[in-house]
């Protein structure tokens, strides 16, 4: 029925085989295409998940390290509170604990003879005058080491405990009231020690 000719039919068959051809190289072309933008899409998709688990991870690390510093800032407010505690009732308590201390012979001797130094080594020789605490018994006064010559005893009232020496205008306050005009100074203390059990 169809009746080609053999060189049109040659000539058809290469027209096809050239079509198949470029269909193949056309295919081909377009399945690398596809894979190469599979491959890049799954290259970008992996980026983007990479790069939201290390924001999640950079915003995890910083809610937990904002965290740490909230809870170091309570614990160093615990601990300044705690120390101003410690220190307030250490305050509280020091005046009685010192007049315990002068109310027992070996203690006050110790306190006396410190006071005594201090004053040998900051006033001149000379008269003093020594007021101290009216429960200080008179013999334990005269018991002491060579004082300056005219040095003189006088009880006052205003003394609870310790003693205040006197001579030429200085003045060595060992008394209890002017231990205690030493706040800072016995709270530094205080605190030192507080740092050295810790």
């Amino acid at each position: 029925m169809n009746s080609v000719d053999p060189s049109a039919r040659a000539l058809l068959d290469l027209v096809e085989a050239d079509r198949a051809t470029r269909c193949a190289q056309v295919l081909d072309e377009a399945r690398a295409r596809a894979a190469a933008l599979r491959a890049q899409a799954h290259t970008d998709a992996l980026a983007r998940l990479r790069q939201a688990f290390a924001e999640q991870r950079q915003r995890r690390d910083e809610r937990v390290a904002a965290a740490q510093a909230r809870l170091a800032t309570q614990r160093r407010l615990h601990e300044q509170q705690r120390t101003s505690a410690l220190l307030l009732l250490a305050w509280e308590q020091l005046p009685a604990e010192l007049l315990a201390l002068w109310r027992q012979p070996g203690t006050r001797a110790q306190w006396v003879a410190r006071v005594l130094d201090s004053a040998r080594l900051r006033i001149p020789q000379g008269p003093w005058l020594v007021r101290h605490a009216p429960d200080w018994p008179a013999a334990e006064w005269h018991a002491l080491s060579p004082l300056p010559p005219a040095t003189r005893f006088e009880a006052d009232a205003s003394i609870d405990a310790g003693l205040r020496v006197l001579a030429n205008g200085n003045v060595i306050d060992g008394t209890l009231a002017g231990l205690l005009a030493e706040r800072n100074e016995h709270e530094a203390r205080l605190l030192r020690l507080l740092e050295e059990e810790t």
